[in-house]
């Protein structure tokens, strides 16, 4: 099994994260190491995927935090392990509460307040990153948590580069354009770059942000992607948990 583990958190022993991978437990196409009950997987499989991946990372599945991702700015705090409906950030200062993310091209952003000891896991796919969901969770978190930009350290984990993320019109108009590339009358949009600009306007340090330049749609071997594959992509999850810390 390959699981990415960031350097931005390595330095934190109190993190728990992964990052999955299409590899893992020898599994074969179409969706390879699928930790995802959305696409057409067979669940017991994708069940045995999860208890793999989340044991690997010595996390209880009482503890997991799932949500169903619309591509919304719908910021949630929860206390508690479970399923939390229709969102797409998460938001929790409890520990052992393992938040999750579900991604195949749209951008995930993991967040860690080091202070306060709060994480935070969005998603944010280009309708999200249009309406700020990274903005409204960062402002959450200072208005509910009091944290301060120069707390915050941030990873933008693997998702679509903007070489490989064609978008019409109607989409292009939404974002200012230095965000956006036009190339023989196509429009490539970096929802990546948006996502990471609204971290540094925020004020975070550049040294507090590591932004992954692994793109889903490229590593065909390592990463899933939709607008690869179709609904014959799986998904990878991130997870971010915070352990027990005895003062």
């Amino acid at each position: 099994m390959i699981i990415l583990k960031p350097l931005i958190f390595e330095q934190f022993p109190e993190i728990i994260f992964g990052f999955s991978t299409k590899i893992g437990l020898e599994r074969k196409k179409p969706y390879y190491f699928n930790l995802s009950k959305s696409v057409d997987d067979d669940e017991n499989i994708v069940e045995e995927n999860r208890k793999s991946f989340f044991s690997s990372l010595n996390i209880k599945s009482e503890n997991i935090i799932y949500q169903k991702q619309i591509h919304s700015n719908k910021v949630t705090y929860v206390s508690k392990a479970g399923y939390f409906g229709e969102r797409d950030a998460l938001i929790t200062d409890k520990p052992n509460l393992a938040l999750t993310i579900s991604t195949a091209d749209c951008t995930p952003v993991f967040i860690y307040d080091k202070e306060n000891k709060i994480i935070a896991g969005v998603h944010s796919g280009w309708r999200g990153t249009e309406k700020k969901i990274l903005l409204e969770t960062i402002n959450k978190l200072k208005s509910d948590f009091n944290s301060q930009p120069e707390n915050l350290y941030v990873y933008i984990a693997p998702s679509i580069s903007q070489e490989k993320y064609e978008v019409g019109p109607e989409v292009a108009e939404k974002f200012e354009d230095k965000y956006l590339l036009s190339i023989n009358g196509k429009i490539y949009l970096n929802v990546a770059g948006v996502n990471y600009d609204i971290l540094i306007n925020f004020g975070l340090p550049k040294s507090n942000i590591q932004y992954s330049q692994l793109c889903s749609f490229k590593m065909k071997n390592l990463l899933h992607s939709y607008r690869r594959d179709g609904l014959y992509s799986g998904r990878s999850l991130g997870v971010i948990a915070l352990k027990e810390i005895n003062v």
